[in-house]
């Protein structure tokens, strides 16, 4: 009877650890609480993968949680899914690439190409704050040319096998140029288990690029949460804001300094002055675009025509050049940057970086915000810790480049220009999936405020109790 129980008992434990292996698990290692870092680990029985590996950003690129270990092997990671090219999402590819790892990235032709510039970019800003500091960087330019000979391009609604027990298929996600959500189909045990990542979800009626995609079922949902407790302004402000800030800065006499992430946000407000220039809704005051990474952003733009959407389609086959208008001068070099200054204002600058964590609007900053006379418009988030946010938290004196610089320009913003939903648009995404409903729903890449927010939001819409993704922390599912 001993040995009857003994050999019950032991089997209970096989049991209970080839269920324990045959789980699915997630951690995830960035963008908890925060909205930089992205980074999610899954293990199936067979395969580790991960979906993004970006950096965190604060004031330096060289903030310690980016040389801090994985909380992994790269050398065991089998692949990389990449839902889009913004330094937070993989900027730390490079790095992943240096400590072994060989496996194939998987994304978009467009994010292939823009991830190329930004990391090259990054490269040359994380070697120049080691060079200041005396210290290592976090990776070289020849490690992102190494991480570059990984990728493999799909196509959006292409169901791709990745390994031997995962598939995977990409939407659009209407974030940036060529940005996705992936849908990751797993087989455990003879069944199918569905996971989708929404990436960062885009506004929608955003200029250029298709609104977000919707997707049919789902077994867990891993949702970004960046304005999960915001309400945007409507669209149609957007050109009207900007159009206000133009002309006021024209009756004053002043320099409207716009700080724009290279990617998207720039193309968007080029897209948009371009509207009003050639319907001559905005006097001749001279447009500078002072940013190299967005000028060969606009370059790939140019590429990929095919991602736009109908309405700019139509623009560019009836001969309207979306990128060059009169009045519209890119700064290529430094010279030309510098050239920038010697023009009387009224004028418009346009440059990055997007958060004023570094870029040429940094040098425009310091020129120009001691004015009265200027305008400083925010048209993207500012995360906490960054200059950008100080300034719109209403700081009076800021400390750029080791200077102190007084703060008596205007400074606004305009939330109608996010690239990300906010939380009604959040909700109407996850309440359009088709089918079969999610049994768990995971909230990462936001503020803690929002992410509650989102919680809640999704509890009272849809009776779900979501789970605010943690750090490092192991869930099965």
């Amino acid at each position: 009877m001993e040995k009857v129980i003994w050999r019950k008992f032991l089997r209970n434990i096989i049991s209970a650890r080839e269920d324990l292996a045959n789980n699915m698990r997630i951690t995830f290692n960035g963008a908890c609480r925060e909205v930089t870092g992205s980074c999610a680990l899954i293990e199936t029985s067979k395969t580790k993968f991960l979906v993004d590996c970006g950096l965190f950003q604060g004031q330096e690129f060289s903030t310690q949680d980016n040389f801090s270990s994985f909380g992994f092997n790269p050398k065991e990671i089998d692949f990389v899914l990449l839902t889009h090219a913004h330094v937070d999402h993989c900027g730390r590819i490079p790095k992943l690439n240096k400590e072994g790892f060989k496996g194939k990235i998987y994304c978009t032709l467009p994010t292939r190409d823009l991830t190329e510039i930004i990391l090259l970019d990054s490269a040359n800003i994380i070697s120049k704050e080691a060079l200041k500091n005396n210290s290592q960087p976090l990776f070289r330019e020849e490690d992102v040319v190494g991480a570059m000979n990984n990728f493999s391009p799909i196509n959006y609604h292409e169901k791709k096998r990745v390994s031997s027990d995962v598939e995977v298929r990409m939407s659009d996600a209407g974030h940036i140029l060529g940005s996705s959500i992936f849908e990751v189909f797993v087989q455990e045990n003879g069944k199918e288990k569905k996971i989708v990542f929404s990436g960062d979800l885009g506004n929608n009626s955003t200029p250029i690029i298709h609104d977000m995609e919707f997707i049919d079922e789902a077994d867990f949902v891993i949702i970004e949460s960046t304005y999960g407790g915001r309400f945007h302004e409507p669209a149609e402000w957007r050109k009207k804001g900007l159009h206000q800030a133009i002309l006021e800065s024209i009756g004053r006499k002043g320099v409207l300094m716009i700080p724009a992430f290279s990617l998207e946000r720039t193309q968007e407000i080029i897209y948009e002055l371009n509207d009003l220039a050639e319907s001559e809704q905005i006097s001749k005051a001279p447009i500078f675009l002072d940013s190299p990474l967005a000028i060969k952003a606009v370059d790939i733009y140019r590429k990929y025509v095919s991602f736009f959407d109908e309405e700019a389609q139509r623009k560019i086959n009836s001969g309207d050049d979306l990128f060059n208008f009169s009045g519209l001068k890119y700064a290529k070099d430094v010279e030309e940057s510098r050239a920038i200054n010697q023009i009387s204002p009224p004028k418009i600058i346009l440059a990055g970086a997007g958060m004023c964590n570094g870029g040429r609007i940094t040098y425009h900053l310091k020129r120009y915000l001691p004015g009265s006379k200027n305008h400083l418009l925010m048209v993207g988030y500012q995360a906490e810790n960054t200059l950008g946010r100080k300034l719109l938290d209403g700081n009076k004196k800021v400390e750029i480049d080791g200077e102190f610089i007084s703060v008596r320009a205007k400074v606004s913003a305009l939330g109608s220009y996010s690239s990300h939903a906010d939380q009604p648009k959040l909700l109407y995404w996850l309440g359009r999936i088709r089918g079969k409903k999610p049994q768990r729903v995971f909230i990462n890449h936001g503020e803690e405020k929002a992410m509650l927010m989102l919680a809640d939001g999704i509890k009272q819409k849809f009776n779900i109790n979501s789970e605010i993704a943690e750090k490092n922390k192991i869930y099965e599912i």
